[in-house]
């Protein structure tokens, strides 16, 4: 596999989420296949709010009814607790990790599941209340509209077929 795969940072170990925690133990099944792609240098580490120039910890921020799709053709904003509209950061973070995601070839993206930036199935749904609802998130919005498939840790099974699926077809042409 010479294919590159971008991964939350937060999906390492590393303490870049808003609460300044990491998401490591949501992958903790995959651990060993996710150490050895990173020893032979497959995975791309990012985080797209730190792209985007938030820091870390930050208040926590949502979509404010809708998704990452909305956002992007500017339908929506993306606002702290506090009311603050952080949308340009988000939007910035998206783009610098559609940049990165480009320069590397990326073929996938493993993301944070229900971010406002990586979320890929689901989002929190704006209320701050911790309810979920079916949408993406900024990031993951953006590379899927560039053909990067993007998984959250819960869909690692259908990541693994899909980069399968790519090889084949890689080794065909």
């Amino acid at each position: 596999m010479n294919q590159k795969i971008l991964i939350s940072a937060c999906l390492m170990g590393e303490p870049v989420r808003y609460d300044g925690q990491d998401n490591a133990q949501k992958v903790t099944q995959w651990q060993e296949t996710l150490e050895s792609w990173q020893r032979a240098g497959h995975l791309i580490p990012i985080c797209p709010e730190i792209l985007g120039g938030l820091p870390t910890p930050r208040p926590a921020a949502e979509i404010q009814n809708a998704d990452g799709e909305d956002v992007l053709n500017g339908r929506s904003r993306i606002l702290t607790k506090d009311n603050d509209d952080v949308t340009d950061a988000f939007v910035l973070g998206a783009e610098k990790t559609l940049a990165i995601a480009k320069r590397h070839n990326a073929i996938a993206a493993l993301l944070a599941s229900r971010s406002p930036s990586c979320g890929s199935r689901s989002i929190y749904d704006g209320s701050f209340s911790g309810a979920l609802k079916e949408g993406t998130g900024v990031t993951a919005a953006l590379l899927e509209r560039h053909g990067i498939r993007c998984f959250g840790p819960e869909d690692m099974t259908d990541m693994l077929d899909y980069i399968g699926d790519c090889l084949l077809l890689e080794k065909s042409q």
